[in-house]
């Protein structure tokens, strides 16, 4: 696939996601996706495989959000197999704190799907208003 084809498809699924819609960018995950959350923190490390992303990474943070988390994109700019993401996430925590933060994801597109997605936003907020992430 071409860089406008992955940056296509990153479109679409952030698209939906700034409805609250992750199955789109779920289902252009390859199997054996590897997703690292940079920082240092509980959160930060990698999660290999689409079954450990659900499981691991995103079963634990949707239980600590009241209500539907969005992620609107803002820029996208696509290069060969790698397309970078500048987002703004949305959603109340069921401490009352809010999880508005600001991220860069920088995706590995490969034959049509997500093979790596590298995730940078501000570790500060996550220490401040999400549990620790048990491991």
């Amino acid at each position: 696939m071409s860089a406008a084809d992955n940056k296509q498809l990153l479109e679409t699924a952030f698209a939906a996601w700034a409805t609250g819609d992750i199955r789109p960018l779920l289902a252009a995950m390859a199997d054996d996706v590897t997703w690292t959350v940079s920082g240092h923190n509980s959160w930060s490390g990698s999660f290999r495989g689409k079954d450990s992303v659900r499981r691991d990474l995103l079963g634990p943070l949707g239980a600590q959000f009241d209500g539907t988390y969005t992620s609107t994109a803002s820029r996208f700019v696509a290069e060969d197999d790698v397309v970078v993401v500048e987002t703004q996430g949305s959603v109340a925590t069921k401490t009352g704190q809010r999880d508005d933060n600001k991220y860069c994801f920088v995706f590995r597109v490969e034959e049509g799907r997500i093979r790596e997605i590298t995730e940078y936003m501000d570790t500060q907020l996550v220490a401040e208003v999400l549990s620790e992430l048990a491991r």
